[in-house]
C-alpha cells in the first residue's frame, strides 16, 4: 500500500523523500516497480482508458452511472462501484451543463396588442367567463417541447392544450381550438394571455 502511495505521488514529491516519510527503502520501492504488472492492474489501466474515452465522447457530462451503462452496452461486464472508485481516484467528474433558459415571450414585436380587459380582476362567478393562456417549455432528450395551456379561471381546470416543437402561432391556435370545441363558450368570454407575446385580452363572440 505504501509503495502504491509513492507511485501515485511521484510527480509531486521526490521518491527518496516519500520513502523516508513512509519508512520504506528506495531499493524496495524500485524492486516493487520492476515486478510484472498484475492482471488486476492491467485491467484497471484498460478500464481507465475506456472511462476517459466515454467521458470525453460525451463532453465530460457523464458520471459513473451513465459511463457504467455505456460500457455495459459495449459488452463490458464491469461493476458500477469499481467505475466510481476509479473516477474518484483519478479526479474524473461529470461536468454540469450550462443552464439554458428558453424565452417564451418577445416584447420586441410590431403586432397589435389588445387592451387588458381583465385588469387584474381574477374573480369570476361561473365557468367559461375568463380563460387564462400561457406557454411553457419542457426539456427532452431530443430537444425542447413547447406546451400551450388554457385554464378556466373559475374551475381552475385545463380546458385546452397543445404541444409542439416550436412556438409559432399554430401552437396557441391549436390550444384555443381544443378549448372552444370542448367547452363551446358563449359570447362575452375573455381570453387573457401574456401581452409580451400575444394580445393581452380579447372578448369571444360566439
Amino acid at each position: 500500500m505504501r509503495f502504491r502511495q509513492i507511485e501515485d505521488q511521484q510527480d509531486n514529491w521526490p521518491v527518496r523523500v516519500m520513502c523516508d516519510a513512509l519508512s520504506v527503502s528506495s531499493s524496495g520501492y524500485y524492486a516493487w516497480r520492476s515486478r510484472p504488472e498484475s492482471r488486476r492492474k492491467s485491467a484497471n489501466r484498460a478500464l481507465l482508458v475506456d472511462i476517459q474515452r466515454v467521458h470525453a465522447r460525451h463532453r465530460e457530462r457523464y458520471g459513473a452511472p451513465r459511463i457504467h451503462a455505456a460500457l455495459r452496452a459495449e459488452g463490458q461486464t464491469v461493476g458500477r462501484k469499481r467505475i466510481e472508485r476509479m473516477m474518484r481516484h483519478h479526479g474524473i467528474r461529470a461536468r454540469a451543463p450550462r443552464r439554458y433558459r428558453v424565452c417564451t415571450t418577445d416584447s420586441k414585436h410590431s403586432l397589435p396588442v389588445a387592451p387588458n380587459l381583465l385588469d387584474q380582476n381574477f374573480v369570476t362567478d361561473r365557468p367559461n367567463q375568463v380563460w387564462l393562456a400561457d406557454i411553457t417549455y419542457i426539456p427532452t432528450a431530443e430537444g425542447w417541447l413547447y406546451l400551450a395551456v388554457i385554464l378556466d379561471l373559475f374551475t381552475r381546470k385545463v380546458v385546452g392544450w397543445a404541444m409542439r416543437d416550436h412556438m409559432r402561432a399554430e401552437l396557441t391556435i391549436a390550444a384555443l381550438t381544443m378549448a372552444i370545441q370542448r367547452r363551446r363558450p358563449r359570447a362575452g368570454l375573455i381570453h387573457h394571455s401574456d401581452s409580451k407575446s400575444v394580445p393581452a385580452s380579447c372578448s369571444w363572440a360566439a
